[in-house]
């Protein structure tokens, strides 16, 4: 997320604290001055498009960013703060008391409750997770019971998002919308909607600029000697070289649950029939079907004999005359997400759902939520993505002091950098400019938080023009 220019040449020329040649007054002439069409014509829009993104967009990926990172520790938080609630210390004799009576004492735990889900404990020192829809918790939250298995003690009742603890909670919001409830939805949408534009448009520059020697080391590692903006820029751009990959992956996964365009891509993949799927609970039709109880452990023997395993979410039926559902919730590598409904009156499995049946639409979004979440590949997963966080703070950091640098020294000069030249669409040839603006509007269009801010930044800059020509047109009459 370049805040300037890309051209090294021009960089070592530069002293520090001068306006870049590269796109002021001087780059006009001489662009304009180049043979129509190429990439000549492209890379003065490609830079003020950049440097007006980084500008504006930067405080939203920063803040996102850094929400990020601090979720990355959210795992090993959960575990530190409730490890009561989470874990018992195994008997000798490792006997549960039958999962009925867990599920009793979780709901007598929570008084007006209704059962919403049950996690059977999956290792000896884990608790059984009972989840009540409870009044008084905030939309979307439970109150779960965290029940010992081998006494059928409660350990405790906390809020929970799902599977997610209050910390995790806490900070998977703080994430996504500041606490700020639907309208702060808004802050990370945006960043993740010009977060893959302003990847692209930094790896075209990058790529694109001219090295008189030793092209590939130049491109792909850093400046380790000199200083200002020249050396800033080369670990700017060479730091999102390497990052670029994972931002793209994080852009487009933050996209797919954001509100907006998230809405729209659930669209495009129904039309696509990549829809996650979903078991189906209705029975068939007999003259037991949905009668009578066996009872929750019954329900969880009949999801092993059928080949569940892992960590479990039991629900029991939501409506008369529909089955229990069981469903595998192993979210890391290999992903584990089958299920199957069982019938309430007689144990008897009535459907099978496989993640491997997924369709592939719906396996590259649940492997790349989860990727975003940290949860595909556990600690390694957790690392890499503090890694990207880091990388993106620097590089909008850097991308800022970049732009201080470039500001005029000149006594009574302006306080800031100039941006780069304006007009530059001027001198993109009508063939690459035309499908380019169909392009735009069209992902505008299903990316409404692209879309709209590009239109007030394309009125502002028209606004802005025309009060500079205006006032110049005056001092000109002037004199």
């Amino acid at each position: 997320m370049a805040l300037g220019d890309t051209t090294l040449e021009t960089e070592r020329r530069e002293p520090e604290g001068t306006l870049d040649p590269a796109s002021g007054p001087a780059a006009a002439g001489r662009e304009s001055a180049a043979p129509p069409g190429g990439w000549a014509a492209v890379r003065p829009l490609l830079i003020r498009l950049h440097f007006y993104v980084g500008i504006l967009i930067g405080p939203f990926l920063l803040v996102a960013a850094t929400t990020g990172l601090i979720y990355t520790t959210s795992p090993q938080l959960e575990q530190a703060l409730y490890r009561h609630e989470l874990h018992v210390t195994a008997p000798a004799s490792a006997h549960a008391v039958p999962l009925a009576a867990q599920v009793a004492a979780g709901e007598k735990a929570v008084p007006g409750g209704t059962l919403q889900s049950v996690s059977p404990a999956t290792g000896p020192t884990d608790t059984t997770r009972v989840l009540l829809a409870a009044k008084g918790v905030p939309q979307g939250y439970s109150r779960t019971a965290f029940v010992n298995p081998y006494t059928g003690k409660v350990l405790g009742v906390l809020t929970t998002d799902g599977q997610w603890l209050p910390v995790r909670a806490w900070l998977d919001t703080l994430h996504r919308t500041l606490h700020l409830g639907t309208f702060g939805r808004n802050y990370s949408e945006l960043a993740a909607s010009w977060l893959w534009v302003e990847v692209l448009g930094g790896l075209a520059l990058w790529l694109g600029a001219r090295r008189r020697r030793d092209r590939v080391r130049r491109t792909l590692l850093p400046r380790l000697r000199g200083a200002g903006r020249g050396r800033l820029l080369s670990w700017h751009a060479v730091v999102g070289l390497w990052l670029s990959l994972g931002l793209l992956g994080l852009s487009a996964t933050g996209l797919t649950w954001s509100d907006h365009a998230g809405a729209n891509i659930d669209k495009f993949r129904s039309q696509l029939s990549g829809g996650t799927p979903s078991v189906s609970t209705a029975l068939p039709q007999t003259p037991h079907s949905g009668s009578g109880g066996i009872g929750i452990d019954a329900v969880v023997r009949s999801a092993h004999d059928a080949g569940l395993s892992g960590i479990l979410v039991v629900a029991p039926p939501t409506t008369a005359g529909t089955a229990w559902v069981v469903k595998e919730n192993t979210r890391h590598w290999p992903e584990r997400q089958d299920s199957v409904a069982v019938d309430p009156a007689n144990g008897k499995v009535t459907a099978k759902l496989r993640f491997a049946d997924y369709p592939l639409l719906a396996k590259l979004t649940r492997w790349g939520i989860d990727a975003h979440m940290g949860l595909l590949f556990g600690l390694a997963n957790q690392i890499a993505l503090a890694l990207l966080a880091l990388g993106l703070i620097t590089m909008i950091l850097m991308g800022y002091r970049m732009w201080w640098l470039r500001r005029p020294t000149r006594s009574g000069a302006a306080a800031f950098g100039r941006a780069p030249a304006r007009g530059a669409w001027r001198r993109v040839p009508g063939r690459v400019l035309a499908p380019a603006v169909l392009v735009v509007a069209v992902l505008g269009y299903y990316l409404p938080l692209l879309g709209i801010p590009l239109l007030v930044f394309l009125a502002t800059d028209l606004v802005v023009g025309a009060a500079v020509r205006r006032r110049a047109t005056t001092a000109e009459v002037a004199r």
